[in-house]
């Protein structure tokens, strides 16, 4: 099967690409520059020139391959809806694309902000839909395709997919508490991320483009509930920074923006995830990952 995989040499997509190339398939990868075209050629990939902003080139990918991952997002908060908009727009345009053929089309999303009402998240929940306050659309937009006909699956990602070479939540997290020398928690810190390692989230990528065309929606959750304070703790052992609680206004002050990130509480499952892909989780755990996969180069001689 030949895949095409945007995002394709972003950290999620490069051990999508990588797993799928160790699997027997053939990867097709969007390449916005010269040094992600290199890095796709030197792992074995061949190589679309173009971004998530030229749909010509999304509409040709798509017609070249068998298959379509989309893990390419630009994660530019400081212009997030912009963003959010332009992914929008991407997923319209590879659903569209592949109208009318069995290609199946898998989309990346989150776990975190569903509609659970205060229950462990599971696969069969909701996302709450874009609003001004979060408008990633990814859902949204998927769910417009599949209502036209057009299958589309949704992976959705915990908030942290770890790993090395992270530059994601847990790097972030590092930054704040390395640049105010502190690692904080809000109250108890017993808010729950779920957390997966960036293979496994892979595998679970390739398992749903092999399982073909559908309107399903999948979670890559290997961790469902990892308290806060223990990623805080460990965060501030791998800094050799004290690790404090913080009660909610005075957390919003330390965290800024990030603040609704540092308080999400999503206990997440992936049992259906796991019985019908045949999915089953094998990598370090999020506290192993922060204590020994290079996320404190500064200490790590």
């Amino acid at each position: 099967m030949k895949v095409f995989v945007t995002g394709a040499t972003g950290f999620v997509g490069t051990a999508v690409t990588r797993d799928l190339l160790a699997e027997g398939h053939q990867v097709l990868g969007l390449a916005r520059s010269d040094r992600s075209a290199a890095a796709l050629e030197q792992a074995g990939a061949a190589v679309l020139r173009g971004d998530l902003e030229t749909p010509d080139t999304l509409r040709a990918g798509a017609a070249r391959a068998d298959a379509v991952i989309h893990t390419g997002f630009i994660h530019d908060f400081a212009r997030f809806a912009d963003c959010c908009a332009i992914d929008r727009a991407a997923i319209e345009t590879l659903g569209e694309a592949i109208a009318g053929t069995a290609k199946p089309l898998i989309v990346t999303a989150g776990v975190a902000f569903l509609d659970t009402a205060d229950r462990i998240a599971a696969e069969t929940d909701r996302g709450f839909p874009p609003s001004d306050a979060y408008p990633r659309a990814t859902e949204a937009a998927a769910e417009a395709l599949s209502a036209r006909g057009i299958p589309v699956s949704v992976m959705r990602l915990p908030p942290s997919v770890h790993g090395r070479g992270d530059h994601g939540f847990v790097p972030m997290l590092i930054d704040i508490a390395r640049r105010t020398g502190r690692s904080v928690y809000i109250g108890d810190g017993g808010n729950a991320w779920p957390a997966v390692h960036v293979s496994d989230a892979a595998r679970a990528f390739r398992l749903a483009a092999e399982r073909g065309a559908g309107v399903d929606t999948w979670h890559a959750v290997a961790e469902s509930n990892v308290p806060f304070r223990v990623i805080a703790e460990a965060i501030a052992a791998g800094l050799d920074v004290p690790c404090v609680s913080l009660p909610v206004d005075a957390a919003r002050a330390h965290f800024g923006w990030f603040f609704g990130f540092a308080s999400l509480d999503q206990p997440t499952s992936s049992d259906r995830t796991r019985a019908a892909l045949g999915w089953s989780p094998a990598g370090p755990d999020l506290i192993t990952d922060i204590r020994e996969a290079g996320y404190f180069p500064a200490r790590a001689a």
